[in-house]
């Protein structure tokens, strides 16, 4: 087990399935992660603009490589619809050293 690794998990909510696929298509293309998930639905409750909002989202756990955040979170802006996204990483604080292997072999450039 690696117990320091140059990895994160990139959290993303979305408003739709539709764009969760389009996101994750486009950082998955560009090499920009290895393996996106796209979780069923939940509820995010946050304030926007002094109001409280509820509603239905749900979530992209990312897994790449430290130096890849700013391309990927570039690429999500992108293809974001909202203004201010959720793009949130968390280091990999340890993990399967052959399941980082494939993070870095996949997120490489060829």
């Amino acid at each position: 087990m690696n117990t320091t690794t140059p990895f994160i998990v990139i959290l993303v909510t979305v408003p739709s399935n539709e764009v969760g696929r389009q996101i994750a298509a486009a950082l998955l293309e560009g090499r920009l992660a290895a393996c996106v998930n796209i979780t069923a639905p939940l509820r995010s409750l946050y304030t926007w603009e002094g109001t409280i909002h509820d509603d239905e989202e749900l979530l992209l756990i990312v897994k790449t490589r430290a130096e890849l955040f700013e391309r990927a979170a570039a690429a999500v802006r992108a293809a974001h619809p909202y203004q201010v996204p959720e793009i949130i990483a968390l280091p990999i604080a340890a993990g399967s050293e052959t399941y980082l292997k494939w993070i870095e072999d996949v997120t490489s450039e060829l």
